[in-house]
């Protein structure tokens, strides 16, 4: 444990601050039925590790989705957030009805101690309320990458995380599979200093866009979704 909080200070002090990167976080792009789109979270939902938005999920999901539908789309996402910090937030939004609710939680829950039980109760509190309060058809669950890949941590806090955030995953995966209306991303890209940003810590351009196309392609997969979408006038 004294080698562990070491390496954890260790990390703290050679860890380099990025900025949630700028651009749009509320708009409409795009043509064809309307697809109202959620992405909420972390630092990652909020393109943490990017340039521009253009960059970040958000920008490479509407991209992807722009020939198909007519996406109308909120990201509300900030750096060091809890899945307890987003029930919260819900809590002041307006009850907008969304299509799809994207998710990105659960490294900062790791990293800050919060227990596997009370996170998942968070997480299905969560999934709850993006259903109910915000009548969201689907709710896309991006999961915890993995975090015992990433660069900035050093050994053996890496493999510390990563074995408890692999336990959270699949405890979250497992919890997705029985709720109707929830899907999980399957996020299979290996992680280094090549492809994450300069931090070590938060995703580079490519992992965002693998990520978007997993996202989008559950998207355009989805017959409900692609059947209850309402044309724009």
């Amino acid at each position: 444990m004294p080698v562990l909080l070491g390496q954890g200070v260790l990390a703290r002090t050679r860890y380099v601050e990025l900025p949630e990167p700028p651009g749009a976080r509320k708009g409409v792009a795009g043509h064809g039925p309307a697809l109202r789109l959620l992405i909420i979270g972390d630092s990652s939902a909020a393109g943490v590790g990017v340039r521009t938005q253009d960059e970040a999920l958000l920008g490479q999901l509407i991209d992807r989705l722009a020939d198909q539908f007519t996406v109308e789309y909120d990201l509300v996402a900030e750096t060091g957030a809890r899945t307890g910090d987003v029930l919260r937030w819900l809590d002041d939004l307006p009850e907008t009805h969304y299509d799809v609710a994207v998710t990105a939680l659960g490294v900062n829950d790791v990293t800050k101690g919060v227990s596997l039980r009370k996170w998942l109760g968070q997480q299905r509190e969560l999934f709850d309320c993006l259903m109910t309060k915000f009548g969201a058809r689907r709710v896309v669950i991006s999961g915890l990458p993995p975090v015992g890949q990433f660069p900035l941590l050093p050994q053996p806090l890496r493999w510390v995380l990563g074995r408890q955030a692999s336990r959270f995953d699949r405890y979250l995966r497992q919890m997705a599979e029985a709720m109707p209306g929830c899907v999980a991303v399957q996020f299979s890209l290996d992680l280094d200093q090549s492809n994450m940003s300069e931090d070590g810590f938060h995703p580079g351009p490519t992992v965002y866009a693998v990520w978007a196309d997993e996202v989008a392609q559950i998207i355009l997969n989805d017959p409900d979704l692609l059947d209850a979408a309402p044309t724009t006038p």
